[in-house]
């Protein structure tokens, strides 16, 4: 058996591991069921890749992220290792194929999810390969007191009774012990080598700044730091809306979210990659499987959801040991704004219930039928057909897809979409011949911004109710505009697809899931409580409150993160003499606002308030009417 170091050497460079990943490497060639908590960044893959290539056979890669799977297998196709991923939208005769190729072709790796795995198919197949490790990546999945719970991983054991005496290795990047002793249980992990590597990284500064206006803030941080960038924002308007105005500002950005294209989303990635652009803006569908080790800064101008997603977000800067920075810009909004986007949405299980009965009714599926029945599905003619809230709706959809009741694929919302092909003058010349058209354009423009520049997805019921005509009205506008060559139009026959995996059975279906869910929504609301938590915590480092929450103990302050690098508030005379001195001679040469105050001196901002502030009331200095400050002897 080749030495994993030659392997680590030929197909990835190294000369050497990361830490833990040689123990754990190890560990699964000698044949140990093991668990890996690897903090983000820490080379999680290389763990089960190296073994897997140093032994014969296949390994079989359980992961619940199709874009990840297809990073991963189109690495190793560059490296030469023959690897497939099982994705969505395979017919049976290609998975009958590939599955046989994986039997008789010499490949090293299949990753699959495990909704996949629970296919007849797979299993009888899988019995059949020569496999040499199963591998669970995110292994928090498994355990209903992990992040992102999914009851389809709770069936992944199926493998352990398929090979019984191959060994298993559980990774992930966030759980806390509850979490780590439910994976272990579930995976039926016997005397497991257990290896958790300390969160704590040394370079990485945790900040949180109160800012009423965030945007400045944003702007004097990536001036002072002009590195590589990530900052996460809440939505796909807001990725649009702060791209545009750091580059106006002469920083350059661009943008990410799900709703883009699959070439929007490559040509935006390879210039941030490539450093073209310093700055990535960013919803969290952004981030997962990018190994960039140059990023500087990480900055989320909107609270996570939970300290799980946060810290692997913020893991994401300083992966190349330099010092770096993940910063969170916080105002007094922003405890409704996170219960209002996290908490308020969780459907309970009376919601969750009447949409299931009502989602049978749409389409007319009798009681005890409907089983693998595949319907085409109008998202939007579904929340106004029984008048559903749609995010409410939307989330008791994914929980119905996460617990394998039904299969649903999520490109339904915003089946159309559009780019305005003429500039502003043009436009309104066609408006002042297209009268009937005016309204329906003006409702385009003001919903969606960088619609001049983009393909831009858009929801047309919302667009519909906007300027108060129907749906079917909205799309025989659009198809004039096109005809007119005003717009191009992309628009898609239906919203969804919608997969019905049980049969139909109303309450019966759901109360099999319903402590499940009541489990989720408690632990989602802990979750968010411990995000608010440590966003006004002001008195114990950022780091150990981090650390502490996963379970390390005896951590010393960072000296780094801005509790621990805050300068009291008592200083001493001299120092606030000093600063008084500074603003004094500044002030002899023109006029200052207070930003242009702080940023000249370089002095802490509440310290140059408190010097202002006494300077104002001792008439040293006074505010002019354009809100600056000047000597009042001038």
């Amino acid at each position: 058996m080749e030495h994993p170091i030659n392997i680590l050497e030929r197909y990835w460079k190294f000369t050497s591991f990361r830490p833990n990943q040689e123990e754990i490497i190890n560990a699964v060639l000698n044949g140990e069921d093991t668990f890996a908590l690897l903090p983000t960044g820490g080379g999680k893959s290389i763990c089960f890749q190296i073994p897997a290539l140093a032994k014969k056979g296949i390994c079989i890669v359980i992961s619940p992220l199709i874009a990840l799977m297809k990073d991963q297998v189109q690495a190793l196709q560059n490296k030469g290792i023959k690897a497939m991923a099982l994705t969505s939208g395979i017919s049976y005769s290609d998975l009958d194929t590939f599955l046989d190729n994986c039997i008789y072709g010499n490949y090293k790796f299949l990753y699959l999810s495990p909704e996949r795995l629970q296919q007849e198919i797979v299993q009888a197949r899988i019995e059949q390969m020569n496999v040499n490790l199963i591998a669970v990546d995110e292994a928090h999945c498994i355990s209903q007191w992990g992040n992102d719970f999914r009851p389809a991983y709770r069936n992944i054991s199926i493998l352990r009774q398929l090979h019984p005496t191959v060994p298993c290795l559980a990774l992930t990047a966030s759980a806390r012990s509850e979490a780590i002793e439910d994976i272990v249980k579930e995976l039926d992990f016997i005397k497991p080598k257990i290896f958790k590597q300390s969160f704590y990284r040394p370079n990485l500064a945790y900040m949180v700044l109160h800012e009423d206006d965030k945007y400045y803030r944003v702007e004097t941080i990536l001036k002072k730091y002009t590195a590589s960038s990530i900052i996460y924002v809440r939505n796909r308007k807001s990725t649009l809306e702060l791209c545009t105005f750091l580059n106006s500002k002469n920083i350059s950005a661009t943008f990410y979210h799900g709703g883009l294209s699959n070439a929007e989303k490559d040509n935006n990635m390879e210039a941030w990659i490539n450093n073209q652009k310093q700055v990535m803006v960013a919803t969290n569908a952004f981030g997962m499987g990018i190994d960039k080790a140059d990023v500087k800064t990480v900055i989320h101008l909107n609270l996570p959801e939970s300290i799980e997603s946060y810290f692997q977000e913020a893991g994401r800067a300083g992966r190349n040991g330099d010092k770096a920075f993940a910063v969170i810009i916080k105002n007094k909004s922003d405890e409704q704004l996170v219960k209002n986007q996290f908490l308020s949405v969780l459907p309970d299980v009376n919601f969750i219930k009447q949409v299931y009965r009502k989602l049978c009714n749409y389409f007319q599926i009798s009681y005890g039928e409907g089983e693998e029945v595949t319907n085409d599905f109008d998202f939007n003619s579904f929340c106004k057909t029984y008048n559903f809230s749609s995010i409410l709706c939307y989330n008791a959809l994914l929980i119905l897809d996460r617990n394998s009741v039904i299969a649903l694929t999520k490109q339904f919302k915003n089946k159309v979409s559009l780019q305005f092909i003429i500039n502003n003058n043009a436009l309104f010349n066609y408006l002042n011949t297209h009268q009937n058209l005016s309204l329906t354009v003006k409702c385009l423009l003001r919903l969606y911004g960088g619609i001049f520049d983009h393909d831009t997805k858009i929801n047309t019921l919302s667009v519909a109710n906007k300027a108060s005509i129907t749906e079917n009205a909205l799309i025989n506008t659009l198809q004039q505009l096109e005809k007119d060559e005003i717009i191009s139009l992309n628009a898609g026959k239906t919203d969804a697809q919608i997969t019905f995996i049980l049969p139909r059975e109303d309450d019966k279906t759901i109360n099999q899931i319903s402590k499940g869910i009541e489990q989720q929504n408690k632990l989602k609301q802990k979750q968010v409580s411990a995000m608010l938590s440590y966003v006004e915590n002001t008195s114990t480092c950022k780091s150990i409150q981090l650390l502490s929450y996963f379970g390390e103990k005896d951590v010393k302050p960072c000296g780094i993160c801005s509790i621990c690098t805050t300068v009291k508030k008592t200083q001493k005379p001299q120092d606030l003499g000093s600063i008084k001195n500074k603003i004094i001679e500044l002030l002899q040469n023109g006029d200052y606002s207070s930003r242009n105050i702080t940023a000249n001196l370089s002095c802490n901002d509440e310290d140059v308030k408190t010097v202002i502030k006494l300077l104002l009331e001792n008439n040293i200095i006074s505010i002019t009417s354009s809100n600056t400050y000047k000597l009042s002897h001038l």
